[in-house]
C-alpha cells in the first residue's frame, strides 16, 4: 500500500468511526480493539505488511487519541529533535543530522489540532492573539509552538525530545563528553556548594549537562527548580519544589516570570536553586540569591565561551536594571559566580566539554578567569571527526574555601 493509499485508508477509517461509535463513551483499549478489528475487515484480500497494518492502527489511534502523525515520530527513540514547518514540512534531527520526513499532516487543521492538544495539556493557550508558546509535553520534551500569521509557512511546531532516562554524569562519561576523573572532581564542587555556570550555544547539552551534575547534590538537601518548561529530572532527592513559568492569558494578565519565580523561592527555604536556563532580567536576581548565603546554585545560559558568558551576564542584568553601573554588575558576577563550564557541539556534531574555569575575583574593572581545564585535540583529529580531551591546566585552584568549609582536601 502507497503512502497516499495509505492516508485515504486512514482517513475513511477514521470517518467511520466517528460516525458509528459514541467515541467519548468508550475506553482507549475499546477504541483500540474496534480500530483492529474494523482494519482487518477493511483489509481483506489486499496484501498489506504485518509492520504497515500495526503502522495503521496506531495512527487511527493517535488521531483519535493521540497526536497523530506526531505519536509515531515521538517513538522513534533515534530521533533528538523534531522540526514542523507547517503541514507538509516534516524535518527530524538523528544523531546531529537533519533529514527530511516524507509523510506528512492531511491538513493545516488536523495540524492545528494537533497542537491545540499538546498546548492544552500544560495549561497553556496559543491562539492568534497571542500566536508564541513554550510548553511542554508529558514526558518532558521542551516544545515550541508558533502560529500564523506570525509564521508564514503554516504553523510551526519544534520539539526537542527529552530522554525517557534521566541523564546522569556516568551517561555522559560513556558518551565522552568528561572524563571520570574530572566528573568525580565536579562531584565535590557541587556537594561543596561552589555556584556553578553552564553556558554553551544552541544544542550544545547544557540542560542534559546540568540535568546530570544537579544529580551530585546531596540527597538531604532541600532544592527548588525553575524553569520555562518543567523538563529537569532529579532522581532521589525528596524535598524537590518543581515550578515553571506561565504565559499570560489572552487578556495579558496571569504571566509569571522566572524572575518572579526567583523571587519566590527565596522565600521557601531554599537550600539549592536550580534555574534551567537564565536569559534576561533574572540574571540579576539569580546573582543577588548566589550573593546572599544561597550558594550551591545551578543555571545555564546561551554564550560561545567563557569570556562571552560574562558579557552575556553583564547584557542580561541590564536588561532588568538599566542604570546599573558596569562595575557593579561585574563585582557582583566576581563574587557571586564560582565556576564557568564550557560545552560546545563541534564539528563532527559530537558534544563536549571545552573548559572549565574558575571565576577568581574582580581586578582593574575586569572579572578575573582561571582556567582549570581545556580541552584538547590530539593527532587522530580530522575534519570529520574529533579526537582529543580536557586536560588540566597548569593554574593552581585558587578559590578552595569552600572545600576547606566542606572538609574536603582533594586538589581540584
Amino acid at each position: 500500500m502507497t503512502f497516499e493509499a495509505e492516508q485515504k485508508f486512514i482517513a475513511d477509517i477514521k470517518g467511520y468511526i466517528a460516525e458509528n461509535f459514541p467515541l467519548s463513551k468508550l475506553e482507549d483499549e475499546e477504541l483500540q480493539d474496534k480500530i483492529e478489528e474494523i482494519c482487518d475487515q477493511k483489509m481483506r484480500g489486499q496484501y498489506v505488511s504485518i509492520e504497515q497494518h500495526v503502522s495503521i492502527v496506531e495512527q487511527i489511534y493517535s488521531s483519535i487519541r493521540g497526536f497523530g502523525l506526531l505519536d509515531a515520530i515521538m517513538k522513534d527513540d533515534s530521533i533528538t529533535e523534531v522540526m514542523i514547518n507547517g503541514p507538509k514540512e516534516i524535518f527530524v534531527e538523528r544523531n546531529g543530522r537533519l533529514s527530511k520526513l516524507e509523510k506528512h499532516f492531511e491538513s493545516e487543521r488536523r495540524l492545528e489540532d494537533v497542537i491545540q492538544r499538546i498546548v492544552g495539556l500544560a495549561g497553556r493557550e496559543v491562539n492568534q492573539a497571542n500566536p508564541i508558546c513554550d510548553t511542554r509535553l508529558p514526558g518532558g520534551s521542551r516544545v515550541n509552538v508558533v502560529l500564523p500569521p506570525i509564521a508564514l509557512c503554516g504553523p510551526t511546531l519544534t520539539i526537542r525530545k527529552f530522554s525517557k532516562t534521566p541523564m546522569t554524569i556516568e551517561r555522559l562519561i560513556r558518551y565522552g563528553s568528561i572524563t571520570k576523573a574530572i566528573a568525580d572532581k565536579l562531584e565535590l564542587l557541587v556537594v561543596a556548594k561552589y555556584n556553578i555556570f553552564i553556558c554553551g550555544g544552541t544544542g550544545s547539552g547544557k540542560t542534559t549537562f546540568l540535568n546530570a551534575l544537579s544529580n551530585f547534590i546531596p540527597k538531604d538537601e532541600r532544592v527548588i527548580t525553575i524553569e520555562d518548561s518543567a523538563e529537569l529530572q532529579i532522581v532521589g532527592v525528596e524535598n524537590l519544589v518543581r515550578l515553571e513559568t506561565r504565559n499570560a492569558n489572552a487578556a495579558g494578565a496571569g504571566q509569571i516570570t522566572i524572575r518572579d519565580l526567583i523571587k519566590s523561592s527565596l522565600r521557601m527555604r531554599p537550600e539549592r536553586i536550580v534555574v534551567g536556563e537564565v536569559r534576561g532580567g533574572e540574571a540579576l536576581d539569580m546573582l543577588q540569591a548566589m550573593n546572599t548565603g544561597h550558594d550551591g546554585s545551578l543555571s545555564t545560559g546561551h554564550a560561545n565561551s567563557t569570556q562571552d558568558m560574562l558579557s552575556r551576564l553583564e547584557t542580561m542584568v541590564l536588561q532588568g536594571a538599566p542604570g546599573l553601573p558596569l562595575e557593579a554588575i561585574r563585582q557582583q558576577i566576581a563574587s557571586a559566580v564560582d565556576i564557568i563550564i564550557h560545552l560546545s557541539r563541534l564539528r563532527d556534531k559530537s558534544r563536549k566539554t571545552m573548559e572549565i574555569t574558575e571565576v577568581v575575583g574582580y581586578e582593574d574593572g575586569q572579572v578575573i578567569l582561571n582556567p582549570l581545564y581545556v580541552f584538547e585535540e590530539d593527532e587522530k583529529s580530522t575534519l570529520e571527526k574529533v579526537s582529543g580531551q580536557l586536560k588540566r591546566t597548569k593554574n593552581k585552584m585558587k578559590n578552595i574555601f569552600k572545600l576547606q568549609l566542606s572538609g574536603i582536601k582533594t586538589e581540584i
